[in-house]
């Protein structure tokens, strides 16, 4: 019996190891990609994921703000389309990762994390729209 369970033991290790993993990401893209993805495409989404404050200070026209702190474990509303392309940025790129690994945790599908906007080459709005 007891030359049996190491060979018990490598069977359970090596079938571990052959499991694929079938759970989406998101992709990273530079802010000048993001510029030719946007002129390129039409059906998306920019997600500004800094405090209310700092999206009120400047952002992107037609972004949307959502702070990274206020995604967690339930549908946004703002955000219906789970298929829906959503560029998501922070002010230099570590919260805009945190609020696109919480997104694909959502369900979301097609989430491109495109850094912080103190990259951004174009320009920049003031105020709560």
């Amino acid at each position: 019996m007891k030359r049996f369970i190491p060979i018990l033991m490598m069977l359970l290790l090596l079938t571990g190891c052959g499991a694929q993993s079938s759970e989406t990401t998101y992709r990273q893209i530079s802010m000048e990609k993001a510029v030719t993805m946007m002129e390129e495409e039409t059906e998306y989404i920019i997600l500004d994921v800094r405090t209310a404050e700092e999206y009120s200070e400047k952002h992107i026209p037609g972004a949307i703000n959502i702070a990274n702190e206020s995604i967690g474990t339930e549908d946004i509303p703002e955000l219906p389309d789970k298929d829906q392309l959503i560029l998501v940025y922070c002010r230099s790129g570590n919260r805009s990762k945190q609020a696109s690994e919480k997104l694909v945790k959502l369900g979301y599908t097609n989430i491109v994390e495109i850094g912080g906007i103190n990259s951004w080459p174009g320009e920049t709005v003031a105020g709560d729209k």
